[in-house]
């Protein structure tokens, strides 16, 4: 018996064998019946199956092996398989591991009654791995998809949802610092607490702006008619005081004006000036350099110390490989989440530049 024919002719002895495997996975939501533990299997199987008995060459064979195989035009079982499991708390290895148990009881099913003798039935063994391969690339790639369009949005909910009690603890400081009776070390308790809550807001607002970007809405940017001069001196008064060790030298070459976002390029400003200051040699002086030509403005920041390995170059404005030269547990390293450069990038490519 070919082996398409075999699995449409034993589809509950194999489906029973899916649902123990599956019942034997520890997952930490509740136990699921039967119906749930099988859910989309009759469907792959019926896809298999099918896959097996249509006509293949050779070169399609040979691009299926490649990861090149027909693309469906609507959700397939594998897919949706995929999505009912990750909802059900399967991890990822879990449910790959569901396709290595349906392989296994299948040919095991198959082989014990004596099919596998002739030249068809090689055949039909490689293509059924070739179809369960496709299949659990489907689950892994829809898999993979729903985690991080869930992670995304989490990352949105978390950071919209922290505003408030950080708010709230915020107009508290500042409504005690106007209590004369704290104290000096109350007014300082107060301070330092105003000062990890700006910190915290800061990373809130991080968040936020990496969730935009996640989810492909980007970084909005409200160009108006501003001062972009203006901007950055402000931004450099602020960082001077801040770190006051810091010898920062602003250079421009008069009055810059544009269609500019000023909160945003605030941002970007104080991210590229702040890193200066906070990684540089503090015995040297931090060059900032702002002109323009009429209809474009440049940028620059220069300070001095060991440089950054080249290696890091490519990956200096990607969140995911970022680059830092705090070690690990040194001061300093929790302090952000080493999303600055990142930001600032998106916001210089909002406004249509380069950085």
């Amino acid at each position: 018996m070919r082996l398409s024919a075999f699995i449409l002719e034993n589809l509950e002895p194999i489906l029973q064998a899916w649902e123990d495997f599956a019942r034997s996975v520890d997952t930490p939501l509740p136990a699921m019946d039967a119906q749930a533990l099988r859910n989309h299997a009759e469907y792959i199987l019926k896809a298999v199956a099918l896959d097996l008995q249509s006509k293949q060459t050779e070169q399609q064979q040979i691009d299926k092996s490649h990861g090149l195989g027909p693309v469906a035009a609507d959700e397939t079982a594998a897919q949706s398989h995929a999505l009912t499991r990750l909802t059900a708390g399967f991890s990822l290895d879990q449910m790959v591991s569901e396709y290595r148990a349906l392989r296994s009881s299948i040919l095991r099913l198959w082989l014990a009654e004596g099919y596998a003798h002739d030249d068809d039935h090689i055949v039909d063994m490689i293509r059924f791995n070739e179809a369960i391969d496709q299949a659990l690339v489907e689950s892994i790639a829809s898999y993979g998809q729903a985690v991080e369009t869930t992670r995304k949005t989490v990352l949105g909910v978390l950071g919209h949802d922290l505003r408030t009690p950080l708010g709230a603890v915020t107009l508290g400081t500042d409504l005690l610092k106007q209590t004369e009776e704290l104290g000096s070390r109350g007014k300082k308790i107060i301070s330092q607490i105003s000062t990890s809550v700006q910190s915290a807001n800061q990373m809130v607002n991080d968040l936020l702006d990496l969730a935009r970007c996640n989810l492909g809405t980007g970084i909005p940017v409200r160009p108006q008619a501003t001062d972009l001069t203006a901007v950055c001196q402000s931004v450099v008064d602020e960082i001077a005081i801040a770190h006051p060790q810091a010898q920062i030298l602003f250079t421009d070459t008069g009055t810059i004006t544009g269609q500019f976002d000023p909160s945003r390029m605030a941002q970007v400003f104080s991210n590229l000036i702040g890193n200066a200051a906070r990684h540089g040699n503090p015995e040297q002086p931090i060059n900032v350099t702002l002109h323009g030509d009429g209809t474009t403005a440049c940028f620059r920041v220069q300070n001095h110390g060991e440089p950054i390995p080249s290696s890091a170059l490519p990956s200096l404005f990607d969140p995911e490989g970022r680059y830092s030269r705090y070690p690990e547990g040194a001061p300093g390293v929790s302090s952000g989440l080493g999303l600055g450069l990142f930001i600032a990038a998106q916001i210089v490519e909002g406004h249509r530049g380069q950085i």
